[in-house]
């Protein structure tokens, strides 16, 4: 069976389940995986529930809780289609960079927290160094994400312009 613009839908929903699988692999939980695959895969990167539904054949309330998943983790956006009370989900062309880039926000709050750990076990003892190496770390990864994240927006419009 193929779809309107020729392809195989067969190939198609393997490569979905494919690639969900890997982002399982690398920790995401597996609905979320199905649905953000499926946004991915799709011409307009937007679906609406049923869509999604039908495409992965899950009920409306496992899309949902998906939906969820990924609009928390700013993979996805929801919109409403004009005129209806219907919402389509919409995967970005730069979703990895803002999921990314909002990760930054929980490095810092770990970092908060680990000055703290350092503060109060004292950055003398065993734990408190251990506390600290887990603080550089997470500064140093911080730093680097930064410029990182500046490269990639100049390769980005190097590539695909704005």
């Amino acid at each position: 069976m193929t779809d309107a613009a020729g392809r195989d839908q067969d190939a198609v929903s393997k490569f979905v389940e494919s690639f969900a699988a890997q982002l399982v692999e690398a920790g995401m939980q597996r609905m979320p995986a199905r649905v953000f695959a499926a946004l991915l895969s799709s011409d307009e990167g937007t679906m609406t529930s049923a869509e999604l539904g039908e495409q992965l054949r899950i009920s409306p309330a496992a899309v949902s809780g998906a939906v969820r998943y990924l609009a928390q983790t700013h993979m996805v956006s929801r919109e409403r289609e004009p005129g209806s009370r219907r919402e389509r989900y919409r995967v970005h062309g730069d979703q990895w960079y803002e999921a990314l880039t909002n990760r930054e926000a929980i490095i810092k709050r770990w970092e908060s927290a680990l000055r703290e750990g350092v503060s109060s076990l004292g950055a003398d003892t065993p734990a408190g160094r251990r506390m600290a190496e887990t603080l550089a770390f997470f500064e140093f990864v911080e730093g680097e994400v930064a410029a990182m994240m500046e490269r990639w927006r100049v390769h980005r419009h190097q590539l695909f312009g704005d």
